[in-house]
């Protein structure tokens, strides 16, 4: 790692990438190697600040304050540790989440205008959300992940059957393993090749259709249990015709999440090589 800044850059394309823990991995190296600077601080809190979770937050607050005891009008370390504030829960951690006044005050009386000033702006207004603000925001984040995951299953499933009719090779050989893309697209063809995948990957390419079909078959089934009979009120057995097409989404997304981790640690060997 030839210089601090060499190291910063690597920290942000990390976490561009989603590498959390490799943007913790090589901003700790910044601080062996360079000493205490509030800039490599800021990203070491930042890979702890996405994990959200209680231990994470814990080191998070750690870092952001050995950072803000190096330079204590620090933009990004200000902006930072008042979200993680924001978010803290005022019962479990008090202190906390009351810190984010003197957060917030500070930041904008150094750069109201910057554009850290107006994430924490955004950061607050979500903050004083009501609770059927955030049941609605919740059901909207939970559709639009849902609605991206159909998406990326059935766009992967496209690639997957065009590569296979130029015979796979081509999508596995002289991979980038830098290149997201490209690396879950040979990941696919590893896992999904072959006759025995057929129907993963018909289900996968026709997935909205089949989501369609599933329920209206699982809404006939149970209509026609109660009409015989057969059960009295709401039955789930019409639910079982939802579980291939529930079991093609998981098999597609298992690939995607093995590229994944794949493609960060082949961009984490990439650029330690640099260095």
């Amino acid at each position: 790692m030839s210089t601090s800044d060499a190291c910063q850059d690597r920290c942000e394309q990390l976490f561009v990438a989603g590498g959390y823990a490799a943007v913790r991995r090589a901003a700790q190296e910044g601080l062996d190697v360079f000493g205490p600077q509030a800039d490599l601080y800021c990203w070491l809190a930042l890979g702890h600040v996405a994990e959200d979770d209680d231990d994470h937050d814990d080191r998070a607050e750690e870092a952001f304050r050995a950072g803000l005891a190096i330079d204590a009008d620090h933009l990004g370390l200000l902006a930072g540790y008042a979200e993680l504030c924001l978010r803290a829960d005022g019962f479990e951690h008090p202190a906390r989440a009351t810190r984010a006044v003197t957060l917030s005050r500070r930041l904008k009386e150094l750069a109201p205008d910057s554009p850290e000033a107006g994430r924490l702006a955004d950061a607050e207004r979500w903050a004083r959300r009501g609770y059927w603000d955030e049941v609605r925001m919740r059901t909207a984040v939970r559709t639009v992940e849902r609605r991206e995951k159909a998406l990326a299953t059935e766009a992967q499933a496209r690639a997957l059957a065009d590569d296979l009719a130029q015979g796979g090779a081509a999508a596995t050989r002289a991979v980038d393993p830098t290149d997201r893309d490209a690396v879950v697209r040979a990941a696919t063809v590893e896992a999904l090749a072959g006759p025995w995948n057929a129907p993963v990957r018909l289900l996968g390419r026709h997935r909205t259709a089949a989501w369609t079909v599933a329920l209206v078959l699982s809404l006939v089934t149970n209509a026609v249990l109660r009409q015989t009979g057969a059960v009295d009120g709401f039955a789930s057995w019409g639910l079982l015709w939802l579980l291939p097409v529930l079991l093609v989404d998981r098999r597609f997304a298992s690939v995607r999440k093995e590229a994944d981790a794949r493609h960060l640690a082949a961009l984490e060997a990439a650029l330690a090589e640099r260095r």
